[in-house]
């Protein structure tokens, strides 16, 4: 199976069962708090609290909350300071997890009257100066620089209980309980699982535009995998405070110093010191509205170049974002050369949980901790260094780094909990115990069954129903990676019993290189298939289409099948596939009847051999390479898509000469805190005379699913087309509507809404060409003389999973056993 998502998968078991060896947290004390007035009992916001002679401290937020982690300090006091209120002094005991509230009495200080004659909110006239000098500011408008990247991710099981810790199903993981810490995050208690490091060099050029980071050293707990340690680095999770938006897990939130910044924040000028000898203002922020993309927390700017000096930024604890409690961002910037200011320090951190605001079910933690040195700037490489197939490069050795390397090149020495986890990930995969875990989580999530060198399954197609084999049952698999990490072969056989015919298909892959991505592969079948069908449907014998289906699955076709193909991915984003098919397509009842030189010719199948030409790109696309399968993490850009296809008469058989052309272009895009789009767009042309089969049979659904990639409200076989243009269209507003309504907020419901079309036309010569004798198909395959249109409104992230969908068809409405209204549903996970 894939190899990333094995071993994803064993880390994920590794969380949920919170695997730790003993730790020692001894040097780090970790406080959490509040402040609050000591009369009325309201929290205070804006008060420092800061070790007692020192300048480590921190500022409360507008809920006077802190939290603060300490090194290497005994015994202390810490201090509470506010303008108006009393200090107050409190001992800590050092290395332990504290919470620690202050309540502060107001000093009732009566002062002269004072006049200050001003108009305006100071912290708005420096965000304007900010903004207005984002440009010299924000790296990416320098002409070219370089740096080396130290970048650690460390994932935690948090809200670990007693009860959890004594559940039987872990008493072969007991010892791992030992020692449990606390976050200063939310106080939750959490145990370290899996941690990552790189060290990279990132390049920069800004004309023409490019970016490239090379990967020098990979350490992953529990992983040797190149993708993987890509995914690890820095170019995959930057985000930058000068842009007017923040991508985090594809929700756009408002950047605190966005051009339009003011309409969405509020501004409070609190504080100005030195900081590395430079004058700094230091601005609070919150939002103006309830449940939008949207931070708090604080920024210091320089008061000459007006560049940020550092910030924590936390989001909005009422976003309308799914299995998230909270992110907290913290950033460090210094000037480099004495004239360049550049992030050096930066820190990310993640609160997951299915339930949200709990602590009462297990969650996870990741942080991210990154440190940037080694600057250097205006000294570009030459062009063909930026113009190599990948934008990130894994060097052959950055697996193979030993302790020592490591040792020296970590611009961070590990805490002893942190070294622990690389023994801990091994020593737990060792027990037998943990291995059937493993296999009994592969089985559930990935629905195939691993066994040494095969894997059986899928169990979803194991029965199935329909109208043509009655009663289906099928048994196949695939060999597994310790059979080889080249080659993977499959197989099934199935059966049906009112059809009384076995089915069955084999196929091939083999790797000739996987970045970038070469594969040759071969296949057979002789099974049963629904023509006009989109990519994206269930297959025909899948137990969840049986369920789901709202027309009996009776426009069947039995399919003989031969394909060849070589696939070549020339660099990232940007690859070619050429394909030979031989297919022998068998009606289910009857055989097909064609006008052949003005007489009528029955034929027992159609057969075809064409080869077809595919090329496919994807600017900036990103992925996880397994060993035979990668996880598409997409890209901002279109996606463009071109097939042909040339059928050879005569060639093993062939009964007809065409061509196929098809031309696709599809994107999704964030659409500021409006939500976010998505559009498809298809058009082809078939050219020769052909029978239906061959022609476009425009995709149809007869399930209760919504499909994006068809004709919700059409069925199969309904039109038919040798030349077509069709558009879909949707928009996610991420509960732009619904988060306005005080009843409505709390459920975090989404709204959705879409269209979709098609035009085409088919020749006289075509429509002419097949007679349909059969039955089930009378009153189908119908030109489209007009646009066929259908729409929909639907709400989403009900139960966080859930999608409703009402579907009304707009055009074709006199058609016979159509539906004009549906109710379609979705189980989709998304953040």
């Amino acid at each position: 199976m894939n190899y990333k998502l094995q071993k994803i998968l064993s880390l994920l078991l590794i969380i949920i069962f919170s695997l730790l060896l003993k730790n020692s947290f001894a040097q780090t004390t970790k406080i959490i708090g509040k402040v609050t007035d000591s009369k009325t009992s309201e929290p205070i916001p804006f008060v420092n609290v800061f070790v007692d002679g020192t300048t480590i401290g921190t500022t409360t937020n507008f809920k006077g909350e802190y939290s603060l982690e300490i090194k290497n300090l005994k015994k202390f006091n810490l201090c509470a300071s506010y303008v108006g209120y009393y200090r107050k002094l409190k001992t800590i005991t050092p290395n332990k997890f504290q919470k620690i509230d202050f309540k502060l009495e107001s000093r009732n200080i009566t002062l002269q009257e004072v006049v200050i004659k001003y108009k305006g909110n100071p912290a708005e006239v420096i965000l304007k100066k900010i903004i207005k000098n984002k440009e010299k500011n924000d790296k990416y408008n320098f002409q070219s620089y370089q740096y080396e990247v130290y970048n650690k991710i460390q994932f935690d099981a948090n809200n670990i209980s007693e009860k959890f810790k004594n559940k039987k199903v872990l008493k072969p993981f007991k010892f791992v309980f030992d020692n449990v810490d606390t976050s200063t995050v939310n106080g939750k208690s959490y145990l370290p699982v899996m941690l990552s490091e790189t060290i990279s060099d990132v390049f920069y050029r800004k004309s023409p535009k490019s970016k490239k980071e090379i990967i020098k050293a990979s350490k992953i707990s529990g992983i040797e995998n190149e993708s993987i340690s890509q995914f690890a680095g820095e170019m995959y999770q930057d985000v930058n405070i000068y842009d007017n938006y923040m991508g985090l897990f594809q929700k756009n939130f408002v950047s605190p110093i966005a051009n339009f910044g003011l309409t969405y924040y509020k501004y409070y000028l609190i504080d100005s010191s030195y900081i590395d000898n430079q004058w700094c203002y230091n601005i609070m922020f919150k939002p103006r509205r309830k449940q939008e993309f949207t931070f708090t927390g604080n920024f210091w700017v320089n008061d000459t170049s007006f560049a940020i000096k550092k910030y924590k930024i936390q989001i909005a604890d009422d976003a309308n974002i799914n299995f998230i409690n909270d992110i907290i961002i913290k950033a460090e910037y210094n000037k480099i050369d004495n004239k360049y200011m550049m992030k050096t320090k930066d820190y990310l951190v993640v609160d997951f949980n299915v339930i949200e605001n709990t602590k009462k079910t297990i969650g996870l933690y990741g942080h991210r901790t990154r440190s940037y040195r080694n600057f250097v700037f205006n000294k570009p490489k030459n062009n063909k260094f930026y113009t190599t197939p990948q934008n990130i490069i894994v060097k052959n050795t950055a697996l193979n780094k030993d302790k020592k390397y490591w040792q020296q090149a970590r611009h961070d020495s590990l805490s002893k909990n942190e070294k622990a986890i690389y023994t801990m990930v091994d020593s737990v995969k060792s027990l037998p115990i943990f291995k059937t875990y493993v296999d009994v989580i592969i089985a559930i999530t990935t629905g195939y069954y691993v066994k040494n060198n095969f894997e059986y399954g899928p169990y979803i197609t194991t029965y199935s129903y329909n109208d043509i084999e009655g009663n289906r049952f099928r048994i196949g698999g695939r060999t597994s990676n310790k059979f080889s990490t080249k080659l993977k072969l499959d197989g099934h056989i199935a059966y049906g019993t009112k059809d009384n015919k076995f089915k069955y298909g084999a196929g091939l892959i083999y790797m000739l290189s996987r970045n970038p991505r070469h594969a040759i592969g071969a296949s057979f079948k002789y099974d049963i298939e629904q023509l006009g069908q989109s990519q994206n449907a269930f297959r025909e014998d899948n137990f969840l289409a049986t369920l789901l289906r709202r027309n009996p699955a009776d426009k069947l076709t039995m399919v003989r099948e031969y394909k060849t193909y070589y696939e070549h991915e020339w660099f990232n984003g940007f690859s070619s596939t050429i394909k030979f098919l031989k297919r022998d397509i068998y009606p289910i009842s009857d055989n097909f009847k064609i006008f052949n030189n003005n007489s009528i010719e029955e034929k027992k199948s159609i057969t075809t051999s064409e080869i077809q030409f595919n090329t496919r790109f994807a600017y900036d696309e990103k992925y996880i390479m397994g060993k035979f399968e990668r996880t598409n993490l997409g890209t901002k850009y279109p996606v463009f898509e071109i097939k042909y296809a040339i059928g050879l008469k005569g060639w093993f058989k062939g009964d007809y000469s065409y061509s196929r052309l098809q031309l696709g272009i599809h994107q999704w895009f964030n659409v500021g805190t409006l939500g976010w789009s998505k559009y498809i767009i298809e058009a082809g042309k078939i050219s020769g005379k052909l029978p239906y089969p061959l022609l476009k049979l425009h995709e149809g659904n007869e399930t209760f699913t919504f499909d994006e990639y068809s004709f919700n409200l059409m069925n199969y076989y309904e039109f038919v087309s040798d030349n077509y243009l069709s558009l879909f269209y949707t928009h996610h507003f991420d509960g732009l509507f619904l988060n306005k309504i005080p009843l409505m907020r709390k459920l975090k419901w989404r709204e959705v809404a879409y269209i979709k079309g098609v035009i085409g036309s088919i020749s006289n010569t075509n429509k002419n060409y097949s007679i349909v004798n059969n039955n089930t198909l009378n009153n189908y395959l119908n030109p489209l003389n007009k646009p066929y249109f259908e729409t929909g409104v639907g709400i989403e992230n009900i139960f966080r999973i859930l999608r409703i969908d009402g579907i009304w068809r707009l055009s074709h409405l006199d058609n016979p056993n159509i539906t004009k209204f549906g109710i379609f549903f979705t189980l989709q996970f998304s953040f």
